[in-house]
């Protein structure tokens, strides 16, 4: 028997999709663990975005990346090594084969590999042998130059058709862990309703990889069957949005009307994104001109007797510390949250860090105590923001909630019968 018929069982798995960031590599990690969820295994997902505002395209400091661990039985991290890389130029490969198990299998736009590409990623010849990749199961695809093959009697620009280079990618990897592909052509057809050329272009290209796949002998299939969870209705939710919806569950609960006050600082930004655009809840949002006006705000609001928060993350943290002394001496109720990330100031702000502990417990001045908790996954971020919040309620003291930016990213598979419920909205004013 050749080597197609063999099927690799496995009780999971880590796939990372990686490239520049314009190859929507977010949005294929994304729709590949939609069709995990739908097929009923357990994941966890995590976006890994460049630091820089725009790298330069194809150098390695570009580099996009969505990693995705599916599994059999309950997955609790997005995964340290990856079993599948695909890879759509060198500098994912650069960026990611420390990241790779030995062994595992890399998926590589071959056509993406040339001398330019190759010189911008910091090789001088071929990457694969370069990084002594005789152990791992490589397969060389020329994607750019098939969907324009796919696609060719379209119409479409040059442009459009490469931009379906990553649903051919897709196309494979679902082909090799027997995924169907109707989930992501209803994602198609739903987002591109009003330009149904575009959709099936991307359906092309999707059903294009899907059969390369089927008809090359290099690459195994692997089966993760369907984890054994209770049965309900799920859905993936990321930390920021999970802490959101703690805190509006919170104030519902308490009776107050919830208000936050915040300076966008990534990666805590989604959190204020989210409560404002829940003003159908009653939610109150002020995006500050700074991080000091932002706390001050919700000290404002807390004594004025809303249920009031701030978010930030760890340059954040240590501009808010003076105004966390007065909400200790005022006994103000208050949540400050701090997603925390890497580097002091700046820093880097897409990469997680775990290290304002200690500023969370002392950065104030002496005799100013506050409580401070930390969430374990994205979903526990709605409990432990509920918790926050009646802490700091019933004993009338500040309250910082660390996160950081994994779990405000990364999502997760979560009962949605588990969480309150919204029907309408509740402020308590409109009861005086």
């Amino acid at each position: 028997m050749g080597k197609k018929s063999k099927v690799i069982k496995k009780e999971d798995v880590v796939i990372r999709f990686s490239g520049d960031s314009g190859d929507g590599m977010q949005l294929t990690g994304t729709l590949f663990s939609d069709t995990a969820a739908f097929y009923g295994n357990d994941l966890t997902t995590f976006p890994d975005y460049p630091a820089e505002i725009r790298a330069p395209q194809g150098t390695v400091g570009g580099v996009s990346g969505f990693q995705v661990h599916m599994g059999h039985s309950q997955i609790y991290t997005p995964g340290d090594y990856a079993d599948v890389l695909v890879a759509m130029n060198p500098a994912a490969i650069k960026a990611n084969i420390k990241w790779t198990k030995t062994g595992g299998t890399i998926i590589y736009d071959k056509d993406n590999f040339t001398e330019k590409n190759i010189e911008k990623a910091g090789y001088t010849s071929d990457p694969i042998v370069e990084e002594k990749l005789e152990h791992y199961n490589i397969i060389a695809v020329p994607i750019s130059s098939m969907v324009k093959e796919a696609l060719k009697e379209f119409g479409l620009d040059q442009k459009s058709v490469l931009r379906t280079k990553n649903m051919f990618a897709l196309g494979i990897v679902f082909w090799m862990f027997n995924r169907k592909l109707s989930h992501t052509e209803k994602f198609f057809d739903d987002k591109f309703a009003g330009r149904p050329e575009i959709a099936q272009a991307n359906k092309i290209a999707l059903r294009a990889g899907f059969y390369y796949a089927e008809t090359i002998e290099a690459l195994v299939p692997i089966r993760v069957s369907p984890a054994r969870i209770a049965k309900g209705k799920y859905r993936n939710i990321c930390g920021n949005i999970a802490t959101a919806w703690g805190l509006i569950a919170a104030s519902e609960k308490a009776g107050l009307q919830l208000f936050i006050g915040s300076y966008p600082i990534t990666p805590a930004s989604g959190i204020l994104e989210e409560l404002a655009s829940r003003k159908d809840l009653g939610v109150i949002s002020f995006q500050a001109e700074d991080e000091i006006a932002g706390i001050c705000t919700a000290l404002g609001a807390s004594f004025a007797g809303k249920l009031a928060v701030t978010s930030t993350s760890g340059p954040g943290l240590a501009l808010k510390s003076e105004a966390i002394g007065l909400a200790v001496m005022a006994e103000l109720p208050i949540v400050i949250i701090d997603v925390q990330r890497g580097g002091p100031s700046t820093g880097l702000p897409t990469k997680t860090e775990q290290t304002d502990l200690l500023q969370a417990l002392f950065g104030r001045n002496g005799e100013c105590p506050v409580v401070v908790m930390a969430a374990s996954t994205p979903s526990d971020c709605f409990n432990f923001a509920f918790e926050a919040a009646r802490i700091a309620l019933e004993h009338m003291t500040p309250v910082i909630l660390l996160t950081d930016g994994y779990l405000a990213n990364g999502t997760e598979q979560s009962k949605v019968s588990s969480m309150v419920q919204f029907h309408r909205p509740h402020n308590p004013l409109s009861e005086a």
